[in-house]
């Protein structure tokens, strides 16, 4: 038996751990380090061989298990590493659940949505099935509100779980492209403050696909009767799509035809959906059960990959992601019934932009491309095998006489095997990249006690940069600061290349590497394709177009700061679909702001922040707000003189004539080291305590009754593209947002 290995984890992992994953009191605070987590999750998994064999030797597996992840070789999806072993002992990751065209069955699905929500689950739901906005309903002789109504009812169930939970609710919304309500839908998160806790996918049919291609127009079909109810240009439709994405990533896109004809059980039903970040499949009650290998341990001490080592591990993995099958605990009886008739597993990678950098191949070439494929293709033979050797042992998944596998002769576990995921906190935890994602930075600054800032740095970057002679604190601040190598003279040219970015790399090396991994994937790829913000239209419409050209399942695209700014607009009248240049006031013309008034009136407010009470006054004229300005308690120095310059900028906006609602989005949010807590919620900081006053005056001068009360007034996930627990730059990965810093993810 191999001696068990002490993890070795850095501190943003430890941190991650803490917050996240460790076992805590009544109090919240943790009752167990690394070792015992690793321990509980290997004890209570290696417990199910007990099931197939009374003899089977549970001390050994637990090592096994122990140590595989100990060592960060291996590691579940995070439902299995924070509740395997505990009274919850709900493990799977995400569900897909049925909607159906009636409101006992949409209220149903809304009821179990809560109880995976509650339990730590996502949900992926396809709206395709509900009769169209203004159709017939028969029961009440009334007409339907249609699909995108009833996903705000889900929407809002979603965040009053989330209020409650320890974990945030996610969601995949789905609809075909041939239901009639298809121009909604893709509009339907237009607004970046709507239907917040979904993404939000088209299903494009091969049928449609053929239409855009050839120019020509496609039908749209009911769902309620299957009648035919008009047609659309299937070009404009997909321009909307392809604009929609361009603008703020929403919505992506599945090829539900391609993604149907790998359904291993089509005699169970159709797959109609997808889990929220989209790799993962599945008909409607069925859970997916995910876990990654870390392909940075996979190396030789030449930096060759060591395939020895990797089979050894893909045959471990695949008895661990089997044996939690039988552990876990289901939220629904439904559910539990599918998961084990067909016994799905989805084994996948993180670490490969590491691989990559030690193997000293850019991710950005063909080398990378040949290379992927060539270690799918080895994953997925090899995750076979040991399912193979399962099912000799514990029987092929029940569902295998009416499964795809049958005519192949080939005697399964699982009905299938392998997913790449997404795996941001996975990866923070294993210290490597994520996913099959490039690098987002050779490295970023992190702000400590006392606002202190370090550079965390890539540890290959480091490592060669020390031997190569060209490191100094200076240049790693530098870097930190910029977080990419691009035009840095003093890094050699070999190794730029080498260390290349998500954001250095043109979108369709993106595309290249989604589609060499997906050709032995069973289940999907879940990839971000990064664009730049000058990214054009025209540059998302290729990488679609690709995509589907190469076999992908599925495209989700984010153009760097698109959620932050709008420069077009969209129009729909009738059966025309247009996209128009939105004219920008003062574009041409510089703004200045109108002369202070001699006269004002207005109120000081008083707020608590950690530097002190922040008195804030807040004048106007018959014009509007006008003017803004601070003082700062008994503090002074550097935060009264940045409080003073804030009010200053806020008052020329003001007299600029830039709404005060836009001034408060921007000032709302903003983190310090030192929030301070006052009537009605937390002030994060000196500018979010004036954008709280600007909100606070607003409210009485609207001439609310309500007590006013900043906390519900405000989203903050809804502010910018950073992270709303520590304000720190978002990582798009994989249809997910994740923070480095922190450890916040969207889909945790």
């Amino acid at each position: 038996m191999s001696p068990r290995i002490k993890p070795n984890l850095t501190d943003n992992a430890l941190a991650v751990l803490k917050k996240r994953y460790f076992k805590k009191d009544s109090k919240g605070n943790p009752v167990e380090d690394a070792e015992a987590m690793f321990l509980r999750v290997a004890e209570n998994i290696a417990s199910a061989d007990t099931l197939y064999d009374k003899n089977a030797d549970v001390s050994k597996t637990t090592e096994e298990f122990y140590n595989m992840m100990a060592s960060l070789e291996f590691l579940p999806n995070s439902p299995t590493l924070m509740n395997a072993g505990r009274d919850l002992q709900q493990l799977a990751a995400c569900f897909v659940l049925p909607v159906e065209d009636s409101i006992e069955g949409i209220f149903e699905a809304i009821k179990n949505a809560a109880l995976i929500h509650k339990s730590g689950g996502g949900t992926g739901f396809s709206f395709s099935r509900l009769r169209p906005n203004n159709d017939k309903v028969k029961t009440t002789s009334g007409i339907s509100s249609g699909p995108v109504s009833f996903m705000k009812v889900f929407n809002a169930a979603t965040e009053a779980v989330k209020q409650g939970g320890t974990r945030r609710g996610a969601n995949m919304g789905i609809l075909r492209v041939d239901h009639p309500d298809i121009k909604e839908f893709i509009m339907c998160k237009d607004n970046n403050n709507e239907l917040t806790n979904f993404n939000i996918s088209v299903a494009l049919t091969d049928e449609f696909m053929q239409a855009v291609k050839k120019g020509e127009k496609y039908k749209l079909i009911n769902p309620r009767n299957g009648e035919i109810t008009g047609e659309e240009d299937a070009r404009a439709i997909f321009e909307l799509i392809i604009y929609q994405a361009w603008k703020n990533g929403d919505p992506g896109i599945i090829f539900i035809d391609r993604i149907n004809k790998d359904n291993p059980t089509p005699s169970e039903g159709e797959i109609e959906s997808t889990n929220p970040c989209g790799e993962q499949p599945l008909l409607p009650f069925e859970a997916c059960n995910l876990g990654s290998i870390n392909l940075d341990q996979m190396l030789t001490k030449d930096n060759k990959i060591d395939y020895k080592k990797l089979a050894a591990i893909i045959k471990k993995a695949v008895h661990f992601l089997d044996n939690v099958i039988d552990v876990s605990k289901y939220p629904l009886p439904k559910i539990e019934d599918m998961v084990r008739k067909n016994r799905k597993i989805g084994l996948g990678i993180m670490g490969w932009a590491d691989m990559l950098v030690c193997m000293g191949i850019p991710y950005n070439s063909e080398d990378a491309i040949k290379l992927a494929e060539q270690l799918m293709k080895f994953i997925h033979d090899e995750a076979e095998k040991a399912s193979i050797e399962l099912a000799q042992k514990r029987g092929v998944f029940p569902n295998y006489e009416n499964s795809i596998y049958k005519n192949k002769n080939k005697e399964l576990r699982n009905a299938t095997l392998t997913t790449i995921a997404p795996t941001g906190t996975l990866s923070m935890i294993a210290g490597c990249s994520s996913g099959i994602e490039p690098l987002f930075a050779v490295a970023y600054t992190k702000t400590v006690m006392d606002n202190d800032k370090l550079p965390e740095i890539n540890k290959h970057f480091l490592s060669i940069a020390k031997k190569q002679g060209f490191y100094s604190d200076k240049l790693m601040m530098k870097i930190s600061e910029k977080g990419y190598l691009t035009g840095m003279d003093e890094i050699p040219e070999d190794i730029k290349r080498i260390f290349v970015t998500a954001h250095d790399i043109e979108p369709v090396w993106h595309i290249k590497m989604q589609a060499s991994f997906q050709k032995y994937t069973d289940n999907a790829v879940s990839k971000t394709v990064n664009f730049k913000n000058t990214a054009t239209v025209e540059d998302v419409r290729n990488v679609y177009n690709l995509a589907y050209e190469l076999g992908c399942k599925g495209v989700t695209i984010y153009r760097d700061g698109s959620r932050d700014s709008q420069v077009l607009s969209v129009s729909i009248k009738g059966d025309n679909t247009t996209i128009q240049q939105e004219e920008i006031s003062g574009k041409k013309d510089k703004i200045e702001p109108r002369t202070r008034p001699q006269i004002t009136f207005g109120q000081t407010i008083k707020m608590k922040t950690g530097c002190g009470n922040l008195y804030v006054t807040i004048n106007e004229d018959e014009n509007g707000l006008c003017e803004v300005f601070t003082t700062m308690g008994k503090s002074g120095g550097c935060a009264a003189a940045q409080s003073e310059a804030i009010s200053r900028l806020v008052s020329v906006a003001l007299r600029a004539g830039v709404k005060p609602e836009i001034i408060i989005k921007h000032l709302r949010g903003i983190r310090c080291p030192a929030p301070a807590w006052q009537e009605g919620g937390i002030v994060l900081s000196c500018p979010d305590a004036i954008g709280i006053a600007l909100e606070q005056y607003l409210h009485n001068k609207n001439g609310n009754v309500e007590k006013f009360n900043f906390k519900k007034n405000f989203d903050q996930k809804l502010i910018g593209e950073t992270c709303p627990e520590c304000g720190a730059t978002l990582e798009h990965e994989g249809g997910c947002n994740v923070c480095r810093v922190c450890g916040y993810s969207k889909c945790l």
